[in-house]
C-alpha cells in the first residue's frame, strides 16, 4: 500500500483526538504522513491568563499528536469562539497555503452543522479551499463528530450527523484515549459527553454498529473515484 498524506483541519486542539484520534493513529501505524492544522488557540474566549493557557494548550496538543503519530502541526491562533467575526475569505486564505504545501490525499474536518460556531466555519472554509475546480487538488474529505458539539445542535433532518463511513479503531482505541488524557483540562467528568467514559461509550457503540470492538464514524463530504 502506498503512503498517503493525511491532513486533519480542526478548530481547536483536542477536536482531532475527540473526532478522529484513533483513525489518525491507524494512518500513522500504516506509514501514512499525518499532519494537523489548528485554526484557533482554543482558549481566547476564556478571559485572564490567555497567553499561559494558550501555551499550555499547545504543549498538550503536541504531546497528544505525538501519541497518535502525527508528524507535525500548524497553529494559526485565530480568535477562539469568535471566528464568526472574521470574513470567510480571510479564514479560507489561511487554510489554502497549508493545503497547497502539503497536498493531502485525505482531509478530516468538522461536521457542517456542529453547534460550535468555529467548527461550522472551519468546515465551510475547508470545503471552500477544496472546491472541485478543474485541475484542482481533490482529496477525499471526511467529517468527524465532536462530542459536546455535534450532538448538541438543534436536531433536524438538515443538521443530523448521519455517518456513512466507519473506521475500525479496535487496535488504536487505547492510543486515542491516551491522547485525550493530555487534554485533561478540556475533558469533563461523567456524565458529560466530553468525558473519557462518554468517548469510550461512543467508540464502542460506533464499533457495535459495524460489528467491531471500537470505531470512529464519519460523514463523507466528497470522494472522487479515479
Amino acid at each position: 500500500m502506498s503512503t498517503r498524506r493525511v491532513l486533519v483541519i480542526a478548530a481547536h486542539a483536542d477536536d482531532e483526538a475527540l473526532g478522529c484520534g484513533g483513525t489518525l493513529a491507524l494512518h500513522a501505524s500504516r506509514g501514512d504522513e499525518v499532519r494537523a492544522l489548528f485554526m484557533t488557540d482554543g482558549v481566547g474566549s476564556r478571559g485572564a491568563g490567555e497567553d499561559a493557557a494558550a501555551r499550555q494548550r499547545r504543549e498538550a496538543a503536541n504531546a497528544a499528536l505525538a501519541c497518535v503519530g502525527v508528524r507535525d502541526a500548524t497553529f494559526l491562533a485565530l480568535p477562539d469562539n469568535q471566528m464568526d467575526g472574521l470574513p470567510l475569505l480571510e479564514i479560507v486564505r489561511q487554510v489554502e497555503p497549508v493545503i497547497s504545501a502539503y497536498r493531502p490525499d485525505i482531509v478530516y474536518t468538522h461536521h457542517f452543522a456542529d453547534l460550535n460556531v468555529d467548527h461550522r466555519l472551519v468546515h465551510q472554509a475547508t470545503m471552500t479551499a477544496l472546491r472541485p475546480q478543474p485541475g484542482a487538488l481533490a482529496p477525499t474529505i471526511l467529517c468527524f463528530e465532536v462530542p459536546s458539539s455535534t450532538e448538541w445542535q438543534t436536531p433536524s433532518a438538515q443538521t443530523a450527523f448521519i455517518p456513512n463511513w466507519f473506521q475500525d479503531i479496535s487496535g488504536t482505541f487505547e492510543r486515542k484515549i491516551a491522547a485525550l488524557e493530555f487534554y485533561a483540562e478540556e475533558m469533563r467528568a461523567w456524565p458529560h459527553s466530553r468525558s473519557i467514559e462518554a468517548v469510550t461509550h461512543l467508540a464502542r457503540w460506533r464499533g457495535a454498529s459495524i460489528g467491531v470492538e471500537a470505531a470512529e464514524a464519519f460523514m463523507l463530504a466528497r470522494h472522487i473515484a479515479r
